[in-house]
């Protein structure tokens, strides 16, 4: 045991021996102050031609000028403003009657195409009739007995007459009467209405009419030169015209100028129409009826339990 502490007392010493040796290397005193680096930032002394600090007093003394604010516009932050005009003109002449603002959240909202995505798959798959019907092979009238025996005829086997494999049996997995409706949250829905008529307003193709739209003649030729005099017709864009009620007129006009676009009554329309065609002609009445159904998430539940 002796033997074996000196030997790692010797061994001990031989390394220490080893290392001061290459410590007093000349190479390696050289390298030492290359591979270390000092955590200290080098700055510029200070000169005499440096302004003297700001006394105190005068930093609580000074006014903030708030001018840099008001005068200062960015289009990415700016807000709109609270309302948003419309001008309301007569038809079919579309002259200018007066103006009417409405409330920015109805007509002033960003373009979301997600929503308005949802809306239209949501309004399509609830117009889906979900009728089509097929008779499986215990449905299929006629008798169960086999065809023919099972062996001895030389044949592939076959059973009764209703399977699927022969003219006139059931099907394997036809299909059946369904409901092809899905959920759509009511706000979201309503978000999606009014988004529509935002984006129409924004590129300023949503013109709203004073009650009563109508033409004087029932005639579809009328109706073709009110199209091109505005610039409605299939050159420009179909349009949708939205009437409060029916109109017996126009309708009648309309309805041989389909190429042109076409006429419905609000309770007709959907989010599909309001962004299919070219643009959007609309009675002021049709507007607000729209405006006042589909504003249920701008209602509080607290105004609502008031209101109840």
């Amino acid at each position: 045991m002796a033997s074996r502490g000196v030997q790692t007392f010797s061994r001990s010493l031989k390394t220490l021996r080893a290392f001061n040796s290459s410590s007093r290397d000349p190479l390696t005193q050289c390298l030492a102050p290359r591979l270390c680096r000092s955590m200290a930032t080098e700055t510029a002394l200070p000169t005499d031609t440096a302004s003297p600090p700001e006394p105190v007093s005068s930093q609580k003394n000074r006014i903030f000028d708030s001018s840099f604010l008001t005068n200062a516009s960015d289009p990415v932050y700016d807000l709109p403003d609270s309302t948003v005009t419309t001008t309301i003109y007569k038809f079919p002449e579309m002259e200018p009657i007066r103006f009417e603002t409405y409330d920015s959240k109805h007509l002033y909202l960003p373009l979301r195409r997600d929503i308005l995505h949802r809306a239209v798959i949501f309004e399509g798959d609830a117009t889906r009739q979900g009728t089509a019907s097929t008779k499986t092979r215990y449905e299929v009238h006629g008798s169960h007995r086999k065809i023919r025996p099972q062996k001895g005829t030389g044949m592939a086997r076959l059973g009764t007459r209703q399977s699927p494999m022969l003219k006139g049996g059931g099907k394997s997995f036809g299909p059946h009467p369904r409901d092809f409706s899905t959920e759509l949250p009511r706000k979201v829905y309503d978000l999606a209405w009014r988004t529509a008529l935002s984006w129409r307003y924004r590129r300023g193709e949503l013109i709203v009419c004073e009650d009563g739209m109508d033409i004087e003649f029932p005639k579809t030729r009328f109706a073709k030169q009110i199209f091109e005099h505005n610039g409605w017709g299939q050159q420009d864009g179909r349009s949708l015209l939205i009437t409060g009620g029916f109109r017996r007129n126009l309708f009648r006009a309309v309805r041989h100028a389909g190429e042109d676009g076409r006429v419905q009554m609000v309770r007709e329309v959907d989010v599909k129409d309001l962004l299919e065609l070219g643009r959007v002609i609309i009675e002021k009445r049709a507007l607000d009826e729209i405006l006042k159904e589909h504003q249920s998430d701008l209602i509080s539940k607290i105004k609502a339990k008031s209101a109840v």
